[in-house]
């Protein structure tokens, strides 16, 4: 017990000298995730459920905001999950170093070929919902040049040439509207789109008007991009989130906890000109966009 108390007393000595600067904070919510593991337990995680609605709980006082069946919002919602305990796993089949900072595995395929990043997943979890919901002819994202590409342009055989910045649109395949054909869609869109043309593309959202499938999301080579999968409030309108993420290398979708403010993890408040910490990424300037 001794020396339970004496690492954590360690920990927590680092801990306060970390947070004097921006990156030391992102190193301290590793700490705080092994401590918080270590001392405590989740209030709001009932292990049996299979799904992101039944996973998580909410606190007194709270309800979840209700949406209409078949939005894309109830879709994340009700998105199922790997039981209770499943590691993150790397695209290459080993597991992920950081196993302490999530509650939740969501049922998604990681490709082999490393492809399938933060942005990648999300857009991936986008196009798979228009296509469940035979809205496939909406299905299409901008590259980081600008150009679009749509899956209907794809699946009539034309593939993009690029040469720099510019991209032409070649017919060089016959017609094929399969679910692979579609995979092989995803998997150019991963090459070419990213955190940095999300931000250019998507129509950015304000803080008091954020809802399910919104993305918090940095620009960048890299940059980083988190989805809202629930969103509960109380009588005084006062509203939490659950992010969820996708990340490199290309691994499983993971529900995040929050170390910032663990007494209501998973779930996470959101405040106007206020820096986002997650486990994994810190967000000083956050910026939310959506899907069009």
């Amino acid at each position: 017990m001794k020396r339970i108390i004496v690492i954590i007393l360690a920990l927590l000595a680092v801990f306060f000298l970390l947070r004097m600067n921006t990156k030391g904070k992102q190193i301290t919510n590793h700490i705080k995730g092994i401590v918080q593991n270590t001392i405590s337990k989740p209030n709001y995680i009932n292990k049996e459920g299979d799904s992101i609605l039944t996973r998580v709980k909410i606190p007194e006082g709270y309800e979840r905001v209700p949406y209409s069946k078949g939005s894309f919002q109830e879709y994340l919602r009700n998105y199922k999950l790997k039981k209770h305990g499943a590691p993150i796993i790397n695209y290459d089949g080993s597991e992920y170093f950081a196993q302490h900072w999530h509650d939740a595995i969501l049922e998604i395929p990681v490709p082999k070929n490393g492809l399938q990043q933060c942005a990648d997943a999300l857009m991936r979890i986008r196009a798979e919902y228009l296509w469940s919901k035979n809205l496939q002819q909406k299905i299409g994202f901008k590259f980081t040049s600008g150009h679009y590409c749509s899956w209907k342009q794809y699946a009539e055989g034309y593939r993009p040439k690029i040469n720099g910045n510019k991209v032409k649109f070649i017919k060089k395949a016959n017609k094929n509207y399969s679910k692979q054909n579609f995979y092989k869609y995803l998997n150019l869109i991963f090459m070419y789109a990213g955190t940095a043309s999300l931000h250019t593309e998507l129509p950015k959202v304000k803080l008091s008007d954020l809802q399910i499938g919104d993305m918090l999301v940095n620009p960048g080579f890299p940059g980083h991009i988190e989805i809202i999968v629930d969103e509960i409030k109380n009588d005084k309108g006062e509203k939490m989130y659950l992010l969820a993420q996708g990340n490199t290398p290309a691994q499983n979708v993971c529900l995040l906890k929050n170390f910032e403010d663990t007494d209501i993890s998973p779930w996470y408040r959101f405040n106007k000109n206020k820096p986002v910490y997650t486990p994994s990424y810190y967000f000083d300037n956050p910026v939310f966009v959506r899907f069009k």
